[in-house]
């Protein structure tokens, strides 16, 4: 609305958009291809590895309707692999922030980032997190919730509901740490062991597949420094239906009760 003459729809022509982000970014412009996430990361995945990313050209994807967000709209619709996706392709940065705050930081904050990056949005409004005055840097992972007896490193929609689920877990007497790892890759591997060496079990949750994503980020970089009890929080093997996005996260066990059920698990096997 602002820059009308900076905005081009290519409709529904994905592959198209990410060929002409490329050959943009190659005139020293910085494009912003927006479309839905399961779009971007599956249907144009030829042009977003190869014209995007393999040249490594200055190119944001900025991805809307990812995980299970879009949830009436149904499987097709529904982007429950992209960052997995796209964190296996090289030279990617992955980005996907928790609430309308870092949203809007995370935004400027690509713009400025040399390279590829890819952000990773929800359909629906999400609880506000953090202030105005909060210092968003790309691959730096926030301490959002302090605690001694485990920790859940969450990212995008799912913090909000670590955070229920550290609460209703307080009021068991467990103190539960969460850290948003709003950045995917790179990882915040230093905050992640601190946690894992002062808490001594770890959760993760994540509204993606479990397969290449959070869980499987964290696991390996547990597993090769500080093995301690772990559990992933994910869409399992699974295609999820169409439905409401709170029935949904209930249903594939993705829900603040399943993030809870999940920490005392492995606080028993401490």
């Amino acid at each position: 609305q602002k820059f009308p003459e900076r905005s081009f729809n290519f409709g529904i022509a994905e592959q198209n958009m990410m060929a002409a982000a490329a050959g943009m970014a190659t005139t020293g412009l910085v494009p912003f291809a927006c479309t839905y996430a399961i779009f971007a990361s599956l249907r144009a995945l030829d042009q977003v590895r190869n014209s995007i990313h393999y040249p490594r050209l200055n190119v944001k994807i900025a991805a809307s309707h990812s995980g299970l967000t879009p949830g009436p709209d149904g499987v097709t619709h529904q982007g429950q692999e992209d960052m997995s996706i796209l964190r296996s392709i090289a030279n990617s940065t992955v980005v996907a922030p928790a609430d309308p705050v870092t949203t809007y930081k995370a935004t400027f904050a690509a713009a400025q980032w040399q390279g590829p990056v890819y952000l990773s949005f929800t359909r629906d409004p999400v609880p506000t997190i953090y202030s105005d005055d909060y210092p968003f840097e790309i691959g730096k992972a926030v301490l959002v919730r302090e605690g001694s007896d485990a920790t859940i490193v969450a990212m995008r929609d799912l913090v909000a509901h670590a955070l229920v689920a550290a609460e209703r877990l307080a009021g068991e007497g467990l103190s539960v740490r969460v850290i948003d790892c709003h950045t995917l890759k790179p990882l915040d591997s230093e905050l992640i062991l601190q946690a894992a060496r002062e808490t001594g079990a770890l959760v993760t949750a994540e509204d993606n597949v479990i397969f290449g994503g959070l869980g499987s980020a964290v696991a390996e970089l547990l597993v090769e420094n500080l093995p301690i009890p772990m559990q992933r929080i994910g869409v399992g093997d699974v295609f999820a239906e169409s439905g409401p996005y709170l029935e949904l996260l209930e249903r594939y066990g993705l829900s603040a009760s399943h993030i809870a059920e999940a920490v005392r698990k492995v606080i028993r096997r401490k």
